[in-house]
């Protein structure tokens, strides 16, 4: 079960599909799932593997317990930044679209071709405006500091070195809480991994679920 991030649709996972499709039966509703379902969720898709509970195991890639600062949570992003898209949103959803593209990749050592790649998706369609603005008020209401530590699910944690949206410690804690969780973290690469690096990626899928 292939769960998109915000801004994104199914397609966004595009070259991991194709790696995966002789080994796997691939979806992308959490509606589906079954109790041997391996979810697989990047960034908002991966708040939401976690909060199901109809899935078996889990593979969270850019994930976090929250995506917006607190005071005992440093480790996300200021307030002020989700503010901005949920006003970039309602002025113009491409041109917003096209910033977080950017943001995406931002330090990943492949930046140029994935925004170039992510680009072309918005251009071919992007979710309404509506879909955006229900996805923002989840990333900045979502707060998974109680449930993380009694996950008693298979889950791997992929993770960007030089992630700009998730920091690295957010996947470190999550690492650190959840009971049964191991975390790779992808030298070089940003907020999307399993674009970055898609060929060790879809290893990892066969490995985790072998």
């Amino acid at each position: 079960m292939l769960l998109a991030g915000w801004g994104f649709d199914s397609r966004v996972w595009r070259p991991v599909a194709e790696r995966l499709e002789n080994d796997f039966r691939i979806a992308y509703d959490l509606d589906a799932a079954s109790a041997d379902t391996i979810a697989c969720g990047w960034s908002l898709g991966a708040l939401r593997a976690q909060k199901s509970a109809l899935v078996g195991r889990q593979i969270l890639v850019g994930a976090t317990r929250r995506f917006v600062q607190a005071p005992d949570w440093p480790c996300a992003q200021p307030p002020q930044l989700l503010d901005s898209f949920v006003d970039a949103v309602a002025a113009d959803p491409a041109a917003a679209l096209r910033r977080f593209a950017a943001l995406v990749n931002q330090g990943d050592e492949r930046a140029r071709d994935l925004t170039r790649f992510l680009t072309t998706l918005l251009r071919e369609r992007i979710p309404d405006a509506a879909t955006l603005a229900a996805g923002l008020a989840e990333l900045r209401d979502t707060d998974l500091q109680e449930s993380a530590p009694v996950v008693r699910r298979a889950t791997l944690l992929v993770h960007g070195e030089r992630d700009a949206l998730m920091p690295l410690d957010a996947a470190r804690w999550l690492a650190a809480h959840i009971p049964a969780a191991r975390l790779e973290i992808f030298a070089g690469a940003g907020h999307a991994p399993f674009l970055s690096q898609p060929d060790r990626f879809a290893a990892l899928v066969r490995e985790f679920a072998a």
